[in-house]
């Protein structure tokens, strides 16, 4: 499906190009209305880019940046100068440089030659690195912050034992390891509750130890909603008030995840539906360690870095779940 907008604006919303991308959606969108040079912002197979119109002698300048091309395109009979990523995984990013571009092209009326130059020289330091945090480690520190959050909160457990419990992103199968129980946290922002599962040991029990299943769905909040940084100050303001001797531990923890407290975070999030939580036993679908354990030595061996998506759309959840699970919520 593709869609065209009209509209003489150069700057696009981020929310509204999540929107295309998440459901494989395609749009152009005309930021210039009819003037001219044509610039359009265009959404398609899961990628964005930046169509310039060409003069009749004009060609496409030159990109010395290996995560960036620019190639020349035919658009209903124009000739147009295409500017795209390489790399998907940068879009949130290479979003604002082409919304910089275009206003310089567009406000400022430089050629194309000059704005994409300028935008450079001006967002070298941005384009030399990859974004700390992509939006699914987003959704998932806000998950497992969301977890420590009731955990600390109990009267039974506390701050200090939280935050020693949380494990996650410490080479630990499972993020939160408690004296009688293990817990794993999965966060999605998808409409059906469906998780990746890294690993065959991500949801497999250690001996007599239960293992607990957290899945929360999230979905873009808007003003009431909680960004990562809402999160975060959350839980250390909760940890430098009851437990101030963790607070280091906690923090070395989050950076271990890339958070930085210096990053732009525009992203707010709320719950899309109640938390579910499973056991982790026979009844919940899984490939587990003794489900390839089963397999002849040689065939296992062959098995490697497994990654593999379950759906726990539908399932009930558990009658009685542990104390600090009972409810949740974004901190």
């Amino acid at each position: 499906m593709t869609e065209r907008h009209t509209r003489p604006d150069p700057e696009v919303a981020w929310g509204d190009i999540e929107y295309y991308l998440d459901r494989g959606l395609a749009t152009t969108v005309r930021l210039n209305g009819l003037a001219r040079p044509r610039v359009d912002y265009v959404v398609a197979a899961q990628d964005i880019a930046l169509h310039v119109e060409l003069g009749a002698h004009q060609r496409p300048p030159r990109s010395a940046l290996p995560m960036i091309r620019i190639d020349q395109v035919a658009v209903e009979g124009l000739r147009m100068a295409r500017i795209r990523s390489v790399d998907p995984s940068l879009a949130r990013d290479f979003h604002d440089l082409l919304c910089a571009v275009a206003h310089r092209i567009v406000e400022h009326h430089h050629s194309l030659e000059e704005a994409f130059a300028e935008t450079v020289r001006a967002w070298s330091a941005l384009l030399n690195r990859r974004r700390v945090l992509d939006t699914e480690k987003r959704i998932g520190l806000i998950g497992e912050l969301a977890v420590l959050h009731a955990i600390g909160a109990l009267p039974g457990i506390g701050w200090a034992d939280a935050v020693t419990a949380w494990v996650g992103g410490s080479a630990e199968e499972h993020d939160f390891a408690l004296p009688a129980y293990d817990i794993e946290v999965k966060t999605t922002a998808l409409e059906q509750r469906r998780h990746v599962i890294h690993g065959a040991g991500q949801l497999t029990p250690k001996p007599h130890r239960p293992l607990w299943l957290v899945s929360l769905q999230v979905t873009r909040g808007g003003a009431s909603g909680r960004s990562l940084a809402d999160c975060v100050t959350a839980v250390r303001d909760q940890v430098r008030t009851h437990a101030p001797q963790q607070l280091v531990v906690l923090d070395d923890h989050l950076a271990g995840y890339g958070w930085d407290p210096a990053a732009t975070d525009e992203e707010r999030w709320s719950l899309r539906s109640a938390p579910l939580v499973l056991p982790v036993d026979a009844r919940l679908p899984r490939i587990d360690d003794p489900l390839l354990d089963g397999m002849s030595p040689t065939l296992r061996a062959r098995i490697d870095n497994l990654s593999y998506r379950i759906d726990l759309t539908g399932l009930p959840p558990a009658p009685q779940p542990p104390a600090p699970l009972i409810v949740l919520r974004l901190p």
